[in-house]
């Protein structure tokens, strides 16, 4: 992939894809930025080389709206513009459109440094469908692209892969820092690499989970993910319904002897229902058909905090509990603060809910690195080709 740094900006109209997909409150106000503050540096980049720049993204998925006015309220981008203003302290410049005579013509008038968001790209179902007109009226506004959209790059989008045919392009210093320690993290690990994961969608986790199995010194497993392979192995009876056959398949396939594995021995359990206030601490053998896991216990902490304590390189993705709920977020919190203590690993921690989760604990900056991608980083470290990136080759 070329880097930012191969081109001289100046003058140029620059398409930048990035990811504000950030959750929005009821009154259409950013409630975490994370995402836009980790895309600073590439823009503050464009805007420093003279690059008129025009940034790209989607939120969400309008297609959940009922009507026009409700795709405009909860799926906007405009309340990103309203944050990036505050966060750069330059006048961003907000279009209601992606697309159209109007908004060309804004683009047109840009100047060197000034800096425009379009509208929402999933406004159109074009840009999921990758469809070459878009592409087309897209790239006939830019220059030069460019990817700081690490997360999307497993998707064959419009605006992920079909620019790169059309406009010179390269990775912004977002992408290239995410693919650059996530290969770390696959190919030359420090050692002992320990990686945790938990979550729920083991679906999405197998594949993950199989390519940790080869190159992971330790691998630690929670949350629903730990649960189906303990269902789905017969550990545990709990109330799981697999309806993915070949994802059964491939944990029956998974050998517990191996000394790397470690799963939950006990939990914290309620019914599965949570039809009634009741929950008990016991062990994982201990659960009844009516119940469930919702966090890692007291013992298991204890086993995989002394594994953790040893670890050069740490990798985590998916919480180990329910961690929204105070009964259920003792597990995640503390090993959280056992990864941040261990100040000789290098510390990565991704995805939507284990970085909301890190992040409600206070610790978020404690990490050497937050990825910003949930299944493109799954996707990435389980070793496919992510479309995103294959396209910047």
């Amino acid at each position: 992939m070329k880097n930012i740094k191969d081109f001289n900006f100046k003058n140029k109209n620059v398409l930048v894809r990035c990811d504000f997909n950030v959750p929005l409150s009821e009154n259409g106000e950013v409630v975490e930025d994370f995402r836009i503050k980790a895309t600073l540096p590439t823009i503050d980049y464009l805007i420093k080389k003279g690059a008129k720049v025009i940034l790209i993204s989607h939120l969400g998925d309008p297609k959940e709206a009922k009507n026009k006015e409700e795709m405009i309220k909860k799926f906007s981008l405009k309340p990103v513009a309203e944050r990036l203003e505050k966060l750069l302290k330059i006048k961003i410049k907000f279009l209601p459109d992606c697309l159209g005579p109007a908004v060309e013509k804004e683009v047109n008038q840009l100047k060197e440094g000034e800096v425009v968001l379009l509208e929402n790209l999933r406004f159109y179902d074009e840009e999921k469908k990758n469809d070459e007109n878009f592409v087309k009226n897209l790239a006939k506004m830019a220059d030069v692209y460019i990817n700081d959209a690490f997360s999307v790059c497993h998707r064959p989008h419009a605006s992920v892969v079909g620019l790169p045919k059309y406009l010179p392009s390269a990775a912004g210093f977002l992408l290239e820092k995410e693919v650059k320690i996530l290969t770390k993290v696959l190919e030359k690990p420090w050692r002992p690499l320990i990686v945790i994961i938990g979550g729920a969608k083991v679906a999405t986790k197998i594949a993950v989970i199989e390519q940790f199995l080869k190159n992971a010194d330790h691998l630690l497993m929670g949350g629903d993910t730990a649960n189906s392979i303990l269902v789905g192995k017969g550990i545990c009876l709990g109330n799981l319904f697999f309806d993915n056959k070949e994802v059964v398949e491939r944990i029956e396939k998974i050998d517990l002897t191996l000394p790397k594995i470690h799963l939950p021995i006990d939990g914290v359990i309620a019914l599965a229902s949570r039809k009634e206030n009741y929950f008990r601490k016991g062990a994982i053998g201990s659960v009844k058909k009516e119940e469930k896991v919702f966090d890692i216990g007291p013992e298991t902490i204890k086993i995989f905090s002394k594994i953790i304590k040893e670890g050069k390189m740490i990798f985590w993705s998916g919480p180990l509990g329910m961690f929204e709920e105070k009964e259920f977020e003792n597990g995640t919190k503390e090993i959280a603060q056992v990864i941040t203590r261990n100040h000789l690993a290098f510390k990565i921690v991704g995805g939507g809910d284990t970085i909301l989760a890190v992040n409600k604990f206070g610790l978020l900056d404690k990490f050497d690195h937050v990825s910003t991608g949930g299944g493109a980083m799954l996707e990435f470290l389980s070793g496919k080709s992510l479309p995103g990136l294959v396209a910047l080759k």
